[in-house]
């Protein structure tokens, strides 16, 4: 059995046509038109123990209404969810003992007083031994490195140390399923790398079923297989990410840089697409099936190659190009 099964997910929100001007806000009130909105429609996927799925879309795409139906802060128009064999919308407690939800644009922790005041309350609202509450919180500020803040006021943290503790308070119950909505936004690059590495490795040791929203590309690579993308309420793929970038990146980029006295334009242009040049070093693209070729034939050229790197398209690329279909 899956851990999460979702079944023709929809939400749609019912709102008003307002007329402009004062007479038209006086109709309004009158004699109101009711208009709905679908953020999600008859949305269908299923995830396993241990998996961690990347969720991607543009804003407004639905991402963050499924979440929060997942996790029983909304309620579904239509549909079926099943998270660990509970229905999230009935709000078990049972159920919200066994997930987690961190969104990295609203904080749990409380900001005048130290995370650790936090971490004690969340100890008393899921009901934890004390020797259990200890052993995890051990565990957890060793992992994060974040002994010396935790008696700091949270509003004197910065924003890497705050995303640390705001983590911590999540896991500290534990849970069985974890919906991370942009966990990384606003963070610098050292801050984003470290809370990528931990992610994977709390994936890796619990069996952390995980669904990851980010706009950071760099977050899906080094942590998801799998991606599901949305885009106006509707799933438009579901599969292995790998596939998706050979499904709508039929081609590979050659990275070439030359030695001294460079080479123009001309000479490397019959080798492929030129994406990017300089007299020192360009982007190539070509055929996937071409690349290594396309590489040997450079070498064996009379231009003064220094080094050439062959990669995949860049992941943001590969998304905007799903999204302008």
């Amino acid at each position: 059995m899956a851990t999460i099964e979702v079944k023709n997910l929809s939400k749609s929100y019912e709102y008003y046509k307002k007329e402009r001007g004062l007479l038209g806000s006086f109709k309004s009130f009158l004699f109101r038109e009711k208009l709905y909105a679908e953020a999600v429609k008859e949305v269908s996927f299923s995830i396993n123990e241990g998996e961690l799925v990347g969720f991607l879309g543009p804003n407004g795409a639905g991402k963050t209404t499924t979440l929060k139906m997942l996790s029983g802060i909304l309620y579904p128009t239509a549909g079926e969810v099943k998270v660990l064999g509970f229905t999230p919308s009935k709000r078990e407690k049972a159920y919200q003992k066994q997930f987690a939800l961190v969104m990295g644009q609203k904080n749990q922790l409380l900001r005048d007083l130290p995370a650790i005041e936090t971490f004690v309350l969340n100890k008393e609202i899921y009901e934890m031994p004390d020797d259990e509450f200890k052993r995890n919180l051990d565990e957890l500020v060793e992992l994060f490195e974040i002994k010396d803040i935790l008696d700091i006021q949270v509003r004197k943290l910065s924003l890497g140390q705050r995303m640390k503790c705001e983590l911590v308070a999540a896991l500290l119950h534990k849970p069985k399923v974890l919906f991370l909505d942009e966990p990384t936004i606003g963070l610098d690059v050292v801050a984003q790398k470290k809370i990528r590495d931990f992610i994977k490795k709390y994936n890796q040791e619990k069996k952390t079923a995980i669904i990851l929203t980010s706009h950071y590309m760099e977050d899906i690579r080094e942590l998801c297989r799998r991606v599901i993308i949305i885009n106006l309420g509707k799933i438009i793929y579901d599969g292995n990410l790998e596939d998706l970038i050979r499904k709508y990146a039929p081609h590979k980029v050659l990275t070439v840089t030359f030695n001294e006295g460079g080479a123009s334009r001309e000479q490397i242009e019959k080798y492929g697409e030129i994406a990017e040049y300089n007299p020192y070093g360009c982007v190539i693209k070509t055929p996937r099936s071409e690349a290594k070729n396309t590489a040997v034939a450079l070498l064996s050229s009379d231009l003064p190659v220094d080094d050439i790197l062959i990669d995949e398209v860049e992941i943001d690329d590969v998304v905007r190009q799903i999204f302008n279909r």
